[in-house]
Protein backbone atom coordinates (compact mmCIF):
# COMPACT_ATOMS: atom_id res chain seq x y z
CA UNK A 1 0.00 0.00 0.00
CA UNK A 2 1.44 3.34 -1.06
CA UNK A 3 1.86 6.05 1.53
CA UNK A 4 -0.20 9.21 0.99
CA UNK A 5 2.51 11.29 2.66
CA UNK A 6 4.00 13.79 0.21
CA UNK A 7 7.73 14.32 0.20
CA UNK A 8 8.98 17.85 0.63
CA UNK A 9 10.32 19.45 -2.57
CA UNK A 10 14.03 18.97 -3.14
CA UNK A 11 16.54 21.65 -2.24
CA UNK A 12 16.22 24.39 0.35
CA UNK A 13 14.10 27.52 0.64
CA UNK A 14 15.51 30.66 -0.96
CA UNK A 15 15.61 32.32 2.48
CA UNK A 16 17.75 29.50 3.82
CA UNK A 17 19.96 29.53 0.73
CA UNK A 18 20.82 33.21 1.28
CA UNK A 19 21.54 32.44 4.92
CA UNK A 20 23.81 29.51 4.04
CA UNK A 21 25.65 31.72 1.55
CA UNK A 22 26.44 34.10 4.39
CA UNK A 23 24.54 36.98 2.81
CA UNK A 24 21.99 37.61 5.55
CA UNK A 25 19.98 36.02 8.31
CA UNK A 26 16.77 34.33 7.22
CA UNK A 27 14.79 37.30 8.52
CA UNK A 28 16.95 39.75 6.56
CA UNK A 29 16.78 37.46 3.52
CA UNK A 30 12.97 37.59 3.55
CA UNK A 31 13.16 41.39 3.28
CA UNK A 32 15.63 41.26 0.38
CA UNK A 33 13.52 38.69 -1.45
CA UNK A 34 10.25 40.57 -0.86
CA UNK A 35 11.85 43.73 -2.29
CA UNK A 36 12.55 41.94 -5.58
CA UNK A 37 16.33 42.14 -5.19
CA UNK A 38 16.93 38.40 -5.57
CA UNK A 39 16.96 36.44 -8.82
CA UNK A 40 17.19 32.70 -9.31
CA UNK A 41 18.67 31.99 -12.75
CA UNK A 42 16.66 34.36 -14.99
CA UNK A 43 13.66 34.79 -12.71
CA UNK A 44 13.07 37.37 -9.96
CA UNK A 45 11.63 35.51 -6.98
CA UNK A 46 9.65 37.25 -4.25
CA UNK A 47 8.68 34.17 -2.24
CA UNK A 48 11.23 33.21 0.41
CA UNK A 49 9.82 29.66 0.49
CA UNK A 50 10.76 29.09 -3.17
CA UNK A 51 12.93 25.95 -3.37
CA UNK A 52 16.37 26.14 -4.92
CA UNK A 53 19.17 23.68 -5.61
CA UNK A 54 22.31 25.36 -4.34
CA UNK A 55 24.51 23.13 -6.53
CA UNK A 56 22.67 23.89 -9.79
CA UNK A 57 20.73 27.13 -9.48
CA UNK A 58 22.46 30.49 -9.88
CA UNK A 59 21.32 32.99 -7.25
CA UNK A 60 21.80 36.73 -7.74
CA UNK A 61 21.42 39.66 -5.34
CA UNK A 62 21.13 43.02 -7.08
CA UNK A 63 22.34 41.27 -10.26
CA UNK A 64 25.54 40.06 -8.54
CA UNK A 65 26.07 36.30 -8.59
CA UNK A 66 26.34 34.97 -5.05
CA UNK A 67 29.07 32.51 -4.24
CA UNK A 68 29.84 30.76 -0.94
CA UNK A 69 31.56 33.27 1.32
CA UNK A 70 34.60 32.72 3.46
CA UNK A 71 33.30 32.38 6.99
CA UNK A 72 34.32 35.23 9.27
CA UNK A 73 34.31 35.17 13.08
CA UNK A 74 35.17 38.30 15.08
CA UNK A 75 35.43 39.18 18.76
CA UNK A 76 34.83 42.83 19.71
CA UNK A 77 35.34 44.53 23.06
CA UNK A 78 32.16 46.56 22.84
CA UNK A 79 32.46 49.94 24.57
CA UNK A 80 29.63 51.30 26.70
CA UNK A 81 27.56 53.91 24.87
CA UNK A 82 27.34 52.22 21.46
CA UNK A 83 24.30 50.33 20.24
CA UNK A 84 24.25 46.74 18.96
CA UNK A 85 22.49 47.71 15.72
CA UNK A 86 23.42 48.40 12.11
CA UNK A 87 22.15 51.99 12.36
CA UNK A 88 20.68 54.19 15.07
CA UNK A 89 17.67 56.44 14.58
CA UNK A 90 19.25 59.09 16.80
CA UNK A 91 22.57 59.01 14.94
CA UNK A 92 24.47 57.49 17.87
CA UNK A 93 27.55 55.31 17.37
CA UNK A 94 26.98 51.61 16.74
CA UNK A 95 29.13 48.52 17.11
CA UNK A 96 29.75 48.55 13.36
CA UNK A 97 31.69 51.80 13.75
CA UNK A 98 34.25 49.76 15.72
CA UNK A 99 34.79 47.06 13.07
CA UNK A 100 36.77 48.90 10.39
CA UNK A 101 36.48 47.18 7.00
CA UNK A 102 34.36 44.43 8.56
CA UNK A 103 31.76 47.02 9.52
CA UNK A 104 30.75 47.61 5.90
CA UNK A 105 27.22 46.46 5.07
CA UNK A 106 28.49 44.23 2.26
CA UNK A 107 30.53 42.21 4.79
CA UNK A 108 27.19 40.84 6.05
CA UNK A 109 28.44 40.33 9.60
CA UNK A 110 25.81 40.06 12.32
CA UNK A 111 26.22 40.11 16.10
CA UNK A 112 25.79 36.81 17.92
CA UNK A 113 23.41 37.95 20.63
CA UNK A 114 23.42 41.46 22.03
CA UNK A 115 24.72 43.78 24.72
CA UNK A 116 22.58 46.78 25.59
CA UNK A 117 23.90 50.28 24.97
CA UNK A 118 25.06 50.85 28.55
CA UNK A 119 26.93 47.51 28.75
CA UNK A 120 30.38 46.63 27.47
CA UNK A 121 32.54 43.59 26.92
CA UNK A 122 32.82 40.57 24.66
CA UNK A 123 30.55 40.55 21.60
CA UNK A 124 30.90 38.11 18.70
CA UNK A 125 30.15 38.71 15.02
CA UNK A 126 29.92 36.27 12.12
CA UNK A 127 28.41 35.64 8.70
CA UNK A 128 28.03 31.96 9.59
CA UNK A 129 24.37 31.91 10.57
CA UNK A 130 24.31 28.20 11.42
CA UNK A 131 27.26 28.59 13.83
CA UNK A 132 25.57 31.62 15.42
CA UNK A 133 22.30 29.73 15.80
CA UNK A 134 24.02 26.82 17.55
CA UNK A 135 25.82 29.21 19.88
CA UNK A 136 22.58 31.02 20.80
CA UNK A 137 20.46 27.87 21.13
CA UNK A 138 19.48 27.52 24.83
CA UNK A 139 20.02 23.77 24.48
CA UNK A 140 23.73 24.45 23.91
CA UNK A 141 24.11 25.77 27.49
CA UNK A 142 27.02 28.05 26.54
CA UNK A 143 27.94 29.95 29.73
CA UNK A 144 28.46 33.71 29.64
CA UNK A 145 30.28 35.44 32.49
CA UNK A 146 29.86 39.06 33.54
CA UNK A 147 31.50 41.42 36.02
CA UNK A 148 28.78 43.62 37.48
CA UNK A 149 29.01 46.67 39.72
CA UNK A 150 25.93 47.31 41.89
CA UNK A 151 25.02 50.51 43.70
CA UNK A 152 24.67 48.67 47.02
CA UNK A 153 25.69 45.49 48.82
CA UNK A 154 23.52 42.41 48.38
CA UNK A 155 23.39 40.20 51.46
CA UNK A 156 23.92 36.45 51.56
CA UNK A 157 20.20 35.73 51.17
CA UNK A 158 19.95 37.87 48.01
CA UNK A 159 23.04 36.23 46.49
CA UNK A 160 21.59 32.79 47.23
CA UNK A 161 18.33 33.80 45.59
CA UNK A 162 20.26 34.61 42.40
CA UNK A 163 21.97 31.23 42.60
CA UNK A 164 18.63 29.45 42.93
CA UNK A 165 16.75 31.44 40.27
CA UNK A 166 14.67 34.60 40.52
CA UNK A 167 11.07 35.38 39.60
CA UNK A 168 11.20 38.38 37.24
CA UNK A 169 7.44 38.67 36.88
CA UNK A 170 5.19 38.11 33.87
CA UNK A 171 5.84 34.37 34.16
CA UNK A 172 9.61 34.69 33.69
CA UNK A 173 11.94 32.92 36.08
CA UNK A 174 15.70 32.76 35.68
CA UNK A 175 17.68 29.58 35.73
CA UNK A 176 20.17 29.12 38.57
CA UNK A 177 23.23 31.35 38.15
CA UNK A 178 26.77 31.12 39.46
CA UNK A 179 27.42 34.19 41.62
CA UNK A 180 30.41 35.27 43.70
CA UNK A 181 31.49 38.54 45.26
CA UNK A 182 34.63 39.99 43.67
CA UNK A 183 35.11 43.05 45.90
CA UNK A 184 33.18 45.66 47.84
CA UNK A 185 33.57 49.36 48.36
CA UNK A 186 31.94 51.43 51.05
CA UNK A 187 28.65 51.50 49.12
CA UNK A 188 29.14 49.50 45.91
CA UNK A 189 29.71 45.82 45.23
CA UNK A 190 31.27 43.94 42.31
CA UNK A 191 29.87 40.51 41.47
CA UNK A 192 30.89 37.85 38.98
CA UNK A 193 27.75 36.30 37.47
CA UNK A 194 27.69 33.35 35.06
CA UNK A 195 24.50 32.60 33.12
CA UNK A 196 23.51 29.84 30.71
CA UNK A 197 20.59 31.79 29.25
CA UNK A 198 20.03 35.20 27.74
CA UNK A 199 16.75 36.78 28.77
CA UNK A 200 16.30 40.42 27.77
CA UNK A 201 18.29 42.70 30.14
CA UNK A 202 18.51 39.73 32.47
CA UNK A 203 21.19 40.84 34.91
CA UNK A 204 19.76 44.35 35.21
CA UNK A 205 16.31 42.88 35.90
CA UNK A 206 17.75 40.42 38.43
CA UNK A 207 19.39 43.32 40.27
CA UNK A 208 16.17 45.37 40.18
CA UNK A 209 14.23 42.41 41.60
CA UNK A 210 16.59 42.54 44.60
CA UNK A 211 16.38 46.31 45.04
CA UNK A 212 19.71 47.19 43.40
CA UNK A 213 20.78 49.06 40.26
CA UNK A 214 23.60 48.12 37.92
CA UNK A 215 26.29 50.79 37.60
CA UNK A 216 28.59 48.87 35.24
CA UNK A 217 28.22 45.59 33.37
CA UNK A 218 31.09 43.93 31.49
CA UNK A 219 30.82 40.58 29.71
CA UNK A 220 34.22 38.96 30.17
CA UNK A 221 33.71 35.56 28.54
CA UNK A 222 31.51 33.41 26.30
CA UNK A 223 32.19 29.72 26.84
CA UNK A 224 35.99 29.29 26.82
CA UNK A 225 36.57 32.57 24.97
CA UNK A 226 37.63 35.56 27.09
CA UNK A 227 38.22 39.26 26.44
CA UNK A 228 41.94 38.70 26.99
CA UNK A 229 44.01 41.71 25.99
CA UNK A 230 41.33 43.33 23.82
CA UNK A 231 40.93 46.98 24.71
CA UNK A 232 37.59 48.77 24.53
CA UNK A 233 36.63 49.35 20.91
CA UNK A 234 39.16 46.83 19.56
CA UNK A 235 38.33 43.65 17.65
CA UNK A 236 40.17 40.60 16.37
CA UNK A 237 39.51 37.54 14.22
CA UNK A 238 38.94 34.30 16.10
CA UNK A 239 41.34 31.46 15.45
CA UNK A 240 40.01 28.21 13.93
CA UNK A 241 40.60 26.53 17.30
CA UNK A 242 38.47 29.16 19.07
CA UNK A 243 35.69 28.77 16.50
CA UNK A 244 35.69 25.02 17.03
CA UNK A 245 35.75 25.40 20.82
CA UNK A 246 32.61 27.54 20.70
CA UNK A 247 30.77 25.25 18.30
CA UNK A 248 31.29 23.03 15.24
CA UNK A 249 31.49 24.88 11.96
CA UNK A 250 31.91 24.16 8.28
CA UNK A 251 33.88 25.89 5.57
CA UNK A 252 36.99 28.06 5.53
CA UNK A 253 37.63 30.84 7.99
CA UNK A 254 39.15 34.22 7.31
CA UNK A 255 42.61 34.66 8.73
Amino acid sequence: MKSSHKKAPAGVSLERALSKLGVASRTQAAVLIGAGRVRVNERVVRDGRYRVDMHRDRIFLDNVLLRPRTKVYLALHKPAGVTTTRSDEQGRATVYDCLGEWGREDAWLAPVGRLDRASQGLLLFTNDTQWAHRLLDPASHVPKTYHVQLDRHLDAAALEAMRQGLDLGAGERTRPAMVRVLRQGEKTQWLEITLEEGLNRQIRRMAEALGADVLQLVRISIGPLTLGELKRGEYRLLTPAEVMALGPRRGRTAS
